[in-house]
């Protein structure tokens, strides 16, 4: 089975939390804070693998997780920083987030990079809380947590040429007669179910001491159907594997009882699938020629084509008839070996987005608790040690400079209720907190 559509699940490592500790040590009777500062948590990144060819290492691992953070300790030790687990990629992958679909990148480029999960924030030590009138703070942060999110990854092969056509066209004959790859074939339909790719071979036509270096590859897609835009036979999973191509070669099975029927199915699929597909280069292969059926065909249908102004040759691929035709034809509708060396679609997008720590906030009411939601103060909630009352202190003021205590009252909240902030619940007392 061909794995070209997964969905995993990947969490950066937490960052590790500050230390509040004091200097001691002999002839020091009132040393000051020493606690270091917490390591950042490991984040996880997608990297490009020419190698991989597909995303069947994603077919029983769907979980990956980052490493976290070491602690702070005294004498100003910083913690370690958690290992960035690094996953490998095949050319031509799309990271979605599984959620609300959003585009995270577009992997096309060998070694290109995409971090889909930050690490957390190591915690900062309480050498930073000292003030004039502080002088031996309790308090540190706790490591912030690391991203986490589903994401969906969906390859679309990177091919130089693709062959497209109704099932039992000759396609995967056609990929073997003009490459090295060994495909199943047989003569019936739906032989192919996943698909195949393999590099062409231009050494015998054109000057060949320049052809040395144009290396096409050539991608032989699974048979489509009348429907296949909308999903019906394979449908969709094998549409997108032409949307990078430079080339396609629409094969014909010139032997059908309807040539010309069977070369409009798929043009209308490939329209409503992307109507830009039509505006690459397209190439329409007239095969079977050795057979009597496709022999008679041909006329009327090279003729029809003529008249619409698309190219069409007849071929055998069984045989070998018209091969050497149709390698120079592809030989110059192809690039040359500087252009050919890049991917065949511009892509390579990274989207990069500006996280906002602004002071916003909102408060919604759900099942009874009171939810605060806000980039800054679920931060600052999981960075708390609500067991140190310093820092709980801490936070309680940073509740009232937002603004949210008055929001809370304003929504009536009563003492004993429950308010939730990111991942952590707390209990309203206000008197306590007001008192303090």
């Amino acid at each position: 089975m061909f794995f070209d559509r997964v969905r995993i699940f990947v969490r950066a490592g937490d960052g590790g939390d500050g230390a509040a500790t004091f200097r001691r040590e002999a002839h020091v009777p009132r040393g000051g804070p020493d606690g270091g500062d917490g390591g950042r948590g490991g984040s996880i990144y997608l990297t490009v693998d020419p190698g991989e060819t597909s995303l069947r290492d994603y077919r029983h691992a769907h979980h990956f997780k980052g490493t976290p953070g070491g602690r702070g300790a005294g004498q100003r030790m910083h913690g370690k920083a958690g290992h960035d687990l690094i996953l490998k990629v095949p050319p031509g992958t799309g990271v979605f987030e599984d959620e609300s679909g959003g585009l995270l990148g577009d992997l096309v480029a060998t070694d290109q990079t995409l971090m889909v999960a930050r690490g957390g924030k190591g915690g900062l030590g309480n050498v930073h809380f000292t003030t004039s009138t502080h002088q031996a703070p309790r308090h540190a942060q706790n490591g912030e947590p690391g991203e986490e999110r589903w994401i969906r990854l969906e390859l679309r092969l990177i091919a130089d040429i693709g062959l497209v056509g109704l099932p039992n066209a000759g396609k995967s004959t056609l990929l073997a007669a003009l490459t090295a790859a060994r495909p199943k074939i047989a003569d019936y339909p739906f032989t192919t179910l996943e698909p195949n790719l393999g590099v062409l071979d231009l050494s015998d036509v054109l000057n060949a001491a320049d052809e040395e270096t144009r290396r096409p590859t050539i991608a032989d897609v699974p048979g489509l159907i009348e429907g296949a835009s909308s999903g019906a036979g394979l449908g969709h999973a094998f549409l997108r594997h032409v949307e990078r191509t430079r080339i396609l070669v629409h094969v014909v099975d010139g032997a059908d009882r309807d040539p010309e029927w069977s070369y409009g199915v798929i043009r209308d699929e490939l329209e409503a699938h992307d109507p830009a597909l039509l505006k690459k280069p397209i190439l329409v292969v007239h095969n079977k020629m050795d057979l009597p059926g496709a022999a008679a065909a041909w006329p009327a249908f090279a003729e029809a084509r003529r008249s619409q102004g698309i190219p069409a040759i007849a071929i055998s691929a069984a045989s070998g008839e018209g091969l050497g035709e149709l390698r120079k034809s592809l030989a110059l509708l192809l690039p040359d070996a500087a252009e050919l060396a890049e991917p065949p679609q511009s892509g390579g997008v990274v989207v990069h987005r500006i996280e906002s720590v602004g002071d916003s906030f909102r408060v919604d009411r759900e099942d009874g608790v009171y939810v605060v939601r806000g980039k800054k103060i679920e931060r600052l909630a999981a960075q708390t040690n609500f067991e140190v009352e310093e820092s709980a202190e801490r936070f309680q003021r940073e509740l009232a400079r937002l603004g949210i205590d008055e929001e809370l009252r304003r929504q009536g909240v009563e003492p004993g209720a429950t308010v939730r902030i990111g991942a952590i619940e707390l209990e309203w007392e206000p008197d306590e907190w007001e008192d303090r």
